[in-house]
């Protein structure tokens, strides 16, 4: 919850000075609207997700986040009227088993939670990413990056509620603040290239790239961190790649 909150609030801080730098006009109530839902959507993906993570299968909840989360903005794109080439549909259909092979990883011990309870928060958390994407490419141009600074309230102002509510303290450990700030900043970052990529071509094509954020955390683990790359991640880079 303290990592979520103040994440989101060097995000928002981030924004407002970005928008002060472009000088966007005020926006409208639509705009508004749009970036506070996917800001709803983001927190609620994200917190299904640290939900798995801590305490289910891990191998089974990451992928199904991550197709879940790639297949709906895929899905609602089209329903909206996109139509993708030959060229982009066979992209898209490399990409989802690139996400599914990129992620898998080893099961998690005995006694962390039902493959089936992994799932269901996994698709829930797919669900909440692939709805935020929707709801950012729903905003129209000159709204600027308005929406993105309405999504970091509401995120912001739900996860407060909840740590109020829970009796949880927001305080961060002091050793964690520099990467705090960096993961705060990063994220806000990628927002923002996903909104000018939706605004610039297809959603359903843009969430598909997205979704292939996998393969560069597989490669930083694996320079950084000097994790082995299994075979199955070694073919998720290659589909990644094509």
């Amino acid at each position: 919850t303290t990592v979520l909150a103040l994440s989101q609030l060097v995000g928002l801080a981030l924004a407002l000075a970005a928008t002060a730098a472009l000088g966007s006009a005020p926006p409208n109530a639509a705009d508004l609207a749009w970036g506070a839902a996917a800001g709803v959507c983001g927190a609620a993906g994200l917190a299904a997700l640290y939900t798995a993570l801590a305490t289910t299968v891990v191998a089974v909840a990451s992928p199904v986040a991550a197709v879940v989360g790639a297949v709906i903005p895929v899905a609602l794109g089209v329903a909206s009227g996109e139509r993708p080439g030959t060229l982009a549909w066979a992209g898209i259909a490399t990409a989802l088993p690139a996400i599914v092979l990129l992620t898998a990883g080893p099961g998690s011990a005995p006694g962390s939670g039902s493959p089936r309870r992994a799932a269901l928060l996994g698709a829930g958390a797919g669900v909440g990413f692939g709805l935020f994407f929707f709801a950012v490419s729903r905003t129209s141009p000159g709204s600027g990056l308005w929406p993105l600074v309405a999504a970091r309230v509401s995120t912001i102002s739900l996860v407060c509620l909840v740590a109020v509510v829970g009796g949880r303290s927001l305080r961060p450990a002091r050793d964690g603040i520099g990467a705090l700030l960096a993961s705060g900043a990063l994220d806000m970052g990628a927002n923002i290239a996903f909104l000018l990529a939706s605004r610039t071509g297809m959603l359903s094509v843009a969430a598909a790239v997205a979704a292939l954020y996998p393969g560069p955390t597989v490669l930083l683990a694996r320079i950084v961190l000097r994790e082995r790359l299994t075979a199955l991640r070694i073919a998720g880079l290659v589909l990644a790649l094509a």
